[in-house]
């Protein structure tokens, strides 16, 4: 079938139903634990890769996909009738994935045209970018046309999050302007925003009580919003959460994610979110 393709990589954190309903191929990174690599979401999934985060002294890591990965997917989509491919990565200051991207689509630019684009997000963020740009693309969107819609979403998407602990981020090398709050990381719940798409520190919240307390307070301060999601990595406490934003945002009116294994890495177990686009 003719018309405009979506790639994006695993960041994104869509379901499987999630992608495959919207026609989206997901390339995925690769988590390592020592010595070991796990492909996420296809020999890992979010919650075996918590579960072995708990159990293991080890902090893992994560690794862009290689150029073959994104060909590969490219020419799948080449294959199946796609005049064009936009690729819409997790940010680029964060992750070599979307250069490996490039080089693909490069490798492949005398077959079919690809565009590679910046998300400047991850997670939720990401994949409600993708989410839109596939409906785009669906409805008969052009190249040209989806590459405008990301670029303006890229700027109006915020992700915030608060930390269970910034062992993670600290040991992933990702902490970015969130630096300040190492001297302290053991008596504050780390709150974070990578609207820009880098790691920027937002506040220092005493108690995860007051760290929820903040993000509710933060997603409130910004007025109606659109594409709202909650995201966590596992945290128990998240049904906590969403009834304090009920009274403005009831469940059902947004969608909810759990956060995989390539940005829980980095973020660490318990980590809660709200991604979502201004208006």
């Amino acid at each position: 079938m003719a018309g405009v393709r979506i790639v994006t990589d695993s960041a994104c954190d869509l379901t499987t139903a999630e992608a495959e309903e919207h026609g989206v191929r997901v390339v995925p990174l690769t988590i390592r634990f020592g010595d070991e690599e796990l492909t996420d979401r296809v020999q890992l999934s979010a919650e075996d890769f918590y579960a072995r985060m708990a159990a293991s002294d080890a902090l893992p890591e994560t690794a862009a996909p290689p150029p073959g990965a994104f060909e590969e997917a490219f020419r799948a989509c080449a294959a199946d009738g796609a005049d064009a491919v936009v690729c819409i990565d997790l940010s680029s200051q964060l992750s070599a994935t979307m250069q490996s991207a490039e080089n693909a689509a490069r490798a492949v630019g005398d077959d079919l045209d690809v565009r590679v684009v910046d998300s400047r997000s991850i997670s939720s963020g990401l994949g409600t970018i993708v989410l839109r740009a596939a409906e785009a693309a669906a409805g008969g969107a052009t190249a040209d046309e989806v590459v405008a819609l990301v670029e303006d979403l890229a700027e109006r998407t915020h992700v915030i999050a608060t930390l269970d602990t910034l062992d993670n981020l600290k040991k992933g090398g990702r902490i970015g302007g969130a630096q300040a709050l190492l001297g302290s990381m053991l008596s504050v719940k780390p709150a974070i925003d990578i609207s820009t798409g880098v790691v920027e520190q937002a506040g220092k919240p005493r108690t995860r009580r007051k760290g929820l307390e903040w993000l509710r307070d933060k997603l409130f301060a910004e007025g109606e919003v659109e594409g709202l999601c909650v995201s966590h990595g596992m945290a128990p406490d998240v049904d906590a959460f969403e009834a304090m934003i009920e009274a403005r945002y009831p469940k059902g009116s947004y969608r909810t994610c759990t956060i995989g294994a390539v940005i829980g890495t980095h973020g660490g177990p318990r980590i809660m979110g709200v991604t979502y686009i201004e208006k």
